[in-house]
């Protein structure tokens, strides 16, 4: 069962009232949209999305029936600003990205999210690909060592990722590198970290996985483009809730909302990340990792 991270903290920093419009930019399992449409009521609507259609399917499930007016869009966060267009809606009053990663992307997407599974190199949210499409097999087996080196330390913090890269280049040369088991195979060949402990060891190819994923979708571009726009569509006083997974997306958000409150025309809502509990780390494993910030735009703003 899906499990919203941080969700009474998501509730009282975005503050909502009945009749508001709110925008849930990352539906996944449906959790918090389900709470947002409680908040707003009868009166208000949330807008569900996600590039994810079957996740979005997950969704329309958990809210059947409904209290609130509920709009299901099928895209990616970062064209917010023509989603809204399109739909003729000027102006919202609260906006929630959860950046996670759900469990279910992971157990039944088919496109090799999970390090697990044994599955086809894509990694793309989108649900078909077509000619053009970045893949993680393309950048597996195309990316030069120097370029692999750089988005696995850059999205992956991987401090082995000379040694991954290499390994990889190596192993593509007898032939390509086709499917999660064998990429999996090449990482383990390269080891385990040493600094890390037994009890704190995760697996090997974690920090690679993620930072395939992150590359192939342009998650940290995307994200701040869906920064821009979620901004932008907000009247005096419209608030958004950020919760950030990984330290990159954490840092993206830190320092957009900073920037904001320099410029006078947003109030930092949360000086510091806002955390999960001790008591929601042990009945929410997936929350251990959450960082949430929150900012509200000035009264008195019109950018």
């Amino acid at each position: 069962m899906h499990v919203p991270v941080l969700l009474p903290k998501v509730l009282q920093f975005l503050s909502i009232n009945k009749g508001e419009t709110v925008i849930d930019a990352t539906a996944g399992g449906g959790g918090h949209t389900r709470a947002l449409c409680e908040a707003v009521g009868e009166s208000g609507m949330v807008i569900a999305i996600d590039a994810d259609s079957a996740a979005l399917g997950r969704v329309r499930d958990v809210l059947r029936g409904a209290v609130c007016r509920v709009e299901f869009i099928h895209g990616n966060f970062r064209d917010l600003g023509e989603m809204l267009q399109a739909r003729g809606i000027r102006t919202v009053d609260k906006v929630l990205f959860d950046l996670g990663f759900s469990s279910d992307q992971l157990q039944y997407s088919g496109r090799g999210f999970s390090f697990e599974r044994d599955e086809p190199l894509l990694m793309t949210f989108a649900d078909r690909t077509s000619e053009g499409t970045l893949t993680a097999y393309e950048i597996v087996n195309s990316w030069s060592e120097g370029e692999l080196v750089d988005i696995l330390g850059v999205y992956g913090e991987e401090r082995r990722a000379r040694s991954i890269a290499r390994a990889i280049v190596a192993a593509r040369k007898t032939a390509p590198i086709g499917t999660t088991r064998e990429l999996v195979s090449v990482i383990e060949s390269v080891g385990w970290p040493r600094q890390a402990p037994k009890s704190g060891r995760i697996h090997p190819a974690t920090k690679t996985f993620q930072a395939l994923r992150m590359a192939v979708n342009d998650e940290i571009g995307a994200l701040e483009d869906g920064l821009r726009a979620a901004w932008g569509a907000f009247g005096p006083g419209g608030r958004m809730a950020v919760i950030a997974f990984h330290s990159i997306e954490d840092r993206t958000v830190k320092h957009y909302f900073a920037d904001l409150a320099r410029s006078g025309v947003a109030e930092l809502l949360t000086k510091k990340p806002i955390v999960p509990t001790g008591a929601e780390v042990l009945a929410n494993r997936r929350s251990r990792s959450a960082k949430m910030r929150a900012i509200q735009k000035a009264a008195s703003s019109t950018q």
